[in-house]
């Protein structure tokens, strides 16, 4: 064999392989691992189908010093590490669409944890009637209360069966099915119980429907 065939041998085997596993993007296990691209039949968009539009770009979280907090009007704050989220919670998997506002969707599947089964934990008080999500980006919105229990919304950490990865949200991405996606917060890390029913989120502040429903307007009349 020449030379010149061995080298160009070697070159080619260095490239990377389309269809290979996804590539792993963050510590502790983040984004490793085979995306799915199907689940019972139905069809998945991949990872690869989402835009980059959060509000500081991707945040790469230091999951031994995280914590998750459950504030506000509940009876017993929480405070909680990534690995007890995952351990002392039942976990759920749901294929969702996420819909942006800026015109493209991706349908997933999410596997996480029901809210409801964290705020239980708490113990919601009941003059509470909304919950407030804040992330390490210093990102924010809120959901009533009614529709977070109503739903079983989850707080999800894998993504077509891959821990996300950070530009996902690692550790934790609200999959707030029937939201418009600027309601999907990623990297929470804040989860707090309120009344204030006119409290303004991140973009809601800036002029977006403060319900963020599917069906209703983007923006503020």
């Amino acid at each position: 064999m020449s030379r010149l065939l061995i080298i160009g041998f070697a070159v080619f085997m260095l490239l990377p392989m389309p269809g290979c596993a996804a590539t792993e993007t963050g510590g502790s296990g983040a984004g490793s691992g085979q995306e799915l691209r199907s689940y019972q039949g139905e069809s998945l968009d991949s990872m690869s189908a989402f835009f980059e539009n959060s509000i500081k770009g991707p945040q790469q979280v230091d999951i031994d010093k995280y914590r998750l907090r459950i504030a506000g009007m509940v009876q017993s704050p929480l405070e909680l590490t990534y690995d007890r989220v995952i351990k002392d919670y039942p976990t759920v998997e749901k294929v969702i669409t996420l819909y942006c506002v800026e015109g493209w969707q991706v349908k997933a599947l999410w596997t996480g944890i029901p809210l409801p089964d964290i705020l239980a934990k708490a113990g919601v008080k009941p003059q509470a009637l909304v919950v407030i999500f804040r992330s390490v980006d210093g990102y924010s919105t809120s959901i009533p209360l009614d529709y977070v229990l109503d739903k079983k919304l989850m707080l999800a950490y894998k993504i077509n069966g891959v821990i996300l990865p950070p530009e996902r949200g690692y550790p934790f991405e609200l999959a707030a099915e029937g939201k418009w996606g600027c309601k999907w917060i990623k990297w929470v890390n804040s989860i707090e119980l309120s009344n204030d029913v006119n409290f303004r989120g991140f973009w809601e502040s800036r002029g977006y429907n403060q319900n963020g429903d599917l069906s209703g307007p983007i923006y503020q009349d």
